[in-house]
């Protein structure tokens, strides 16, 4: 009987969770003399479970991922062609995932317009349809997230909600300023990932050079050399260009006909 059938049962049983395996599925085949046909119909429904299961996961990742579903933004729908350097293949070659496998960080930075948060959402993506948890949040809200945490001593359980995803996006680095406390935060945050086991990393964009980010946060040179972590692993790609906004926009120039009597000569009339 084909290895393979059994080696899909294995898979399957792996997927579903059950307390099952190839060995114990050939003792009752054995037992009870299945036919191949058997077999094959047996690993057909296993797998036909699998598959379900499997985009059922997708499905609730990429909800709980904070990504626009509507009008998604993925690898498939980026302009590739429109990136020029010697190095560009580096940035389609982003949807092997191998970043967040080396843990390795990344940081898109670049003028407005020019696809960075795209690029990042992308890679978010990607990693939720390969079953990894995946979350996205603009650097303004996780600055107000740490402000009402810090307000209702909860700092703690929202740190441990951030290290969970295997890929953090930190969409507009630089957008805004960070007090004492929220620094203070955001660093340990930071600090809690590096040391994080497994495949993950933190994906930021921003408009501003990383060596000017330290210009936003308010603390002493001692931590904000922590910054320095982030980049210790890190792929920086630096976009430069015009802004794709409003390729497509359509301007339409009309004129009114009719003539309008001015209200100087309708009193004069009356």
């Amino acid at each position: 009987m084909n290895d393979a059938l059994f080696e899909q049962i294995d898979r399957s049983c792996k997927i579903l969770k059950l307390d099952f395996s190839s060995a114990a599925f050939a003792a009752i085949s054995e037992e009870n003399n299945f036919s191949e046909e058997t077999v094959k119909a047996i690993t057909f429904i296993l797998e036909t479970l699998q598959h379900k299961k499997e985009e059922e996961t997708i499905h609730t990742l990429l909800r709980l991922s904070r990504l626009p579903l509507k009008e998604p933004k993925t690898f498939a729908n980026f302009d590739f062609t429109a990136i020029r350097g010697r190095n560009a293949i580096k940035l389609k070659n982003l949807q092997t995932l191998s970043s967040i496998y080396a843990h390795k960080n990344i940081a898109f930075i670049g003028p407005p317009g020019t696809g960075k948060t795209h690029l990042a959402q992308a890679f978010g993506y990607e990693c939720c349809l390969h079953g990894l948890k995946t979350y996205f949040i603009k650097m303004s809200e996780l600055r107000d997230k740490f402000t009402t945490a810090y307000k209702f001593g909860r700092t703690a359980a929202l740190i441990n909600f951030l290290v969970r995803p295997s890929c953090l996006i930190i969409d507009e680095v630089g957008h805004c300023e960070f007090d004492r406390k929220n620094t203070q935060l955001f660093f340990d945050l930071v600090d809690r990932r590096y040391g994080k086991q497994g495949n993950s990393n933190i994906v930021f964009t921003g408009n501003k050079n990383p060596s000017e980010w330290r210009s936003n946060f308010a603390e002493d040179e001692a931590l904000l050399c922590s910054l320095d972590r982030i980049f210790d692993m890190a792929t920086v790609f630096n976009i430069r260009g015009n802004s794709f906004r409003g390729q497509n926009l359509e301007t339409i120039a009309l004129q009114t006909t009719k003539t309008i009597t001015p209200m100087s000569e309708k009193l004069s009339q009356r």
